[in-house]
């Protein structure tokens, strides 16, 4: 019965279908019929539609035994039946469903393609949009785009200097590892992770032209030079990406450290080899500030805040505090009149020493008003970042202009510098 129903929607061998009627007519047809018609298809008068009846009794017993009253002739039909070979072709269903549903999807699919607008309304939001960067100008710059997260400005509505100064490591530890040169260091070419090698910055300097927002996109441009015999400068510049306006320009210098002895190192020539083929001879994009930085003492500092101390999460992979984190210390103890009232116009930042995660710090400001290069009501302050002990961290300068006056734009950079540009 199964078999006769399964037929009704797969189709098979017509020789088959003929045996099977004929065994039904010799079951229905016998002087001892077990009642048995198998399956009987009758045309509907009315509709057409096929009728289909099974009418199964059990099989009668003699003695307790059950007898089997089939006629020799419907044996011989059975075996014919059985005798019919199986092949992949008569198993198959009727393919035609299988290729309806199919078309059915793919025309659902092709009408909602049509249906969306796939073009963005923010061309900018596909800048870099996995944020990987990528080599220009010649194979000598590296450039790479942020968006300004929301967890990324603060009470003005702006992104942080430490949001800028984040960007500024990402995009040089890419430089590194784009040309193939990153080791197992933070940032360490392979030479140096063999000689036991770590770069460390010596000093610092940033000129911020104007801040981004939430959902600005930046474009930040680094490359890389010598600065004497054992250092290397490392210049960024950054602009805003849909008006190409200045953002941040800022300069370093970087010196080799040996990770275990945490003493300064000079640079050996196997890794002179690996780095100089990517410097770039031109000059620092931000002139170097020469003045020299005041230590300042208890009885000079207008503002002090002690009791600083790292957090694990303070820590770089070279298990000393990031340097992008002394800046935020160092920002600690200026007064809360100037960070409501002015905006970071440029910082000038020296690295005595490193700290660990047991340091506990003290940061030491002195405001000094409209000091001599700083226009209207331009504030300068002087700064101390030190250990409980005395020792000196971070020196600094910082200069400050009033945040309605700073809007002014800065178009220099490697990207619009003119004919005196070497990139």
């Amino acid at each position: 019965m199964v078999a006769s129903v399964a037929a009704a929607f797969f189709p098979v061998p017509s020789s088959s279908s003929t045996v099977l009627a004929q065994a039904s007519k010799s079951i229905g047809d016998g002087p001892r019929s077990l009642g048995i018609q198998g399956i009987v298809a009758k045309p509907n008068s009315s509709s057409g539609a096929m009728e289909i009846k099974a009418q199964v009794q059990t099989l009668p017993k003699i003695n307790g035994t059950k007898v089997d009253l089939k006629t020799k002739e419907h044996k011989a039909d059975e075996e014919e039946v059985a005798s019919v070979p199986r092949t992949f072709y008569n198993q198959l269903p009727d393919w035609s469903f299988l290729f309806a549903a199919i078309t059915t999807i793919f025309l659902a699919a092709e009408k909602q393609l049509m249906l969306l607008d796939w073009k963005p309304k923010r061309p900018d939001m596909l800048a870099d949009a996995f944020g990987l960067g990528k080599i220009v100008q010649d194979g000598m710059v590296f450039r790479q785009n942020f968006s300004i997260r929301s967890y990324e400005i603060g009470a003005d509505r702006t992104a942080s200097i430490e949001t800028l100064m984040n960007h500024l490591q990402e995009t040089a530890l890419n430089h590194v590892r784009s040309v193939g040169l990153l080791g197992d260091g933070f940032g360490s070419t392979p030479e140096m992770s063999k000689n036991n090698l770590i770069w460390v910055v010596t000093k610092m300097q940033i000129v911020v032209e104007q801040y981004p927002s939430w959902g600005d996109i930046v474009e930040v441009d680094t490359w890389v030079g010598a600065s004497g015999r054992n250092g290397m400068r490392r210049d960024w510049y950054v602009r805003d990406y849909r008006t190409g306006q200045t953002i941040l320009r800022a300069s370093s210098v970087w010196v080799m450290m040996n990770k275990h002895s945490r003493r300064l190192s000079k640079m050996p020539e196997e890794v002179r080899a690996e780095i100089e083929p990517y410097f770039m001879v031109k000059a620092p994009i931000v002139e170097e500030d020469k003045r020299k930085l005041p230590k300042l003492e208890d009885g000079t500092a207008n503002h002090v805040r002690r009791g600083l101390t790292p957090r694990w999460a303070d820590l770089d992979v070279n298990q000393h505090v990031n340097n992008v984190k002394y800046i935020g210390w160092i920002l600690e103890s200026a007064p809360i009149s100037i960070l409501e009232n002015h905006q970071l116009a440029s910082m000038t930042l020296e690295y005595r020493r490193e700290c660990g995660r047991d340091s506990v710090l003290q940061s030491l400001t002195a405001v000094s008003t409209s000091p001599d290069g700083i226009q209207g009501d331009g504030i300068e302050c002087q700064h101390l970042l030190r250990l409980e002990c005395g020792a000196e961290i971070v020196r600094g300068r910082t200069e400050w202009k009033p945040k309605h006056k700073h809007k002014h734009k800065h178009a220099n950079g490697p990207g619009n510098m003119g004919a005196n540009s070497s990139l």
